[in-house]
């Protein structure tokens, strides 16, 4: 998944991982995850995702897709259920997301907001998403707008995501893609290149300095004090 006739090859550049200080991403490809949201036959959101995944493929990247279809509604379901499990087995295994809904009734849809919903702050001592990249991408049927991409950054912000500064917005997305499916050259597409480029120098950078970069006084405190607390219970022979 890596033909990207759109792209300009005179500009095109490969990560330089050495500029970042960080290991050649060839040895070890970031792994990328793309969330879609919407269930349309023709969905603009997958199309648009399947693009961004087309380009990160260029960049070196792992990528896989969680497709919604099937997802029950928040508390709906036990956790146990196969399709959740598959989400969070996803985002258990990325370096890095990609978010990309369409905007309904200025907002995201429920099947984009369900998708994150399922996906949880801590799994035991786990924090699935703390500390990992995230892009966010929208599509809308008319003019342009940016209501679903920064109510996304919220959530990805409160998911404690490193959420890049940049964002793609692609309006009349029915008009941006041909009968093949494929997106068509254009300022939109360039800014989705321009998203999924900064994306991957924001994974190489900090994925391999995640811990440290989100380790935090107020949880190396609580902790201490929990274990204090474990070793007086122990030492009273409670």
């Amino acid at each position: 998944m890596s033909d990207t006739p759109n792209l300009d090859e005179a500009h095109f550049r490969p990560i330089e991982a050495d500029r970042l200080g960080a290991c050649d991403p060839a040895a070890n490809p970031p792994k990328i995850l793309l969330l879609y949201g919407s269930l349309r036959e023709r969905s603009f959101s997958r199309l648009l995702s399947e693009e961004a995944a087309r380009v990160l493929t260029r960049f070196g990247a792992q990528t896989r897709f969680f497709n919604p279809s099937g997802l029950p509604l928040p508390d709906d379901a036990d956790a146990s259920h196969p399709k959740v499990q598959e989400l969070r087995d996803l985002v258990t295994w990325c370096d890095g997301m990609v978010w990309c809904s369409p905007e309904r009734h200025g907002a995201m849809t429920g099947i984009m907001k369900a998708q994150i919903d399922w996906i949880p702050l801590s799994l035991g001592a786990v924090r699935p998403t703390q500390g990992k990249t995230l892009a966010l991408m929208q599509v809308s049927g008319g003019s342009q707008s940016f209501n679903t991409v920064n109510q996304m950054r919220i959530l990805g912000r409160w998911m404690r995501l490193i959420t890049i500064p940049n964002q793609s917005s692609t309006p009349k997305a029915f008009l941006e893609f041909g009968e093949d499916d494929r997106m068509m050259p254009s300022p939109y597409y360039d800014r989705m290149v321009d998203v999924m480029e900064e994306l991957m120098k924001f994974t190489v950078l900090t994925r391999e300095r995640s811990d440290y970069l989100v380790d935090r006084y107020s949880e190396r405190k609580e902790t201490g004090e929990a274990l204090i607390a474990r070793v007086n219970a122990k030492a009273a022979g409670i």
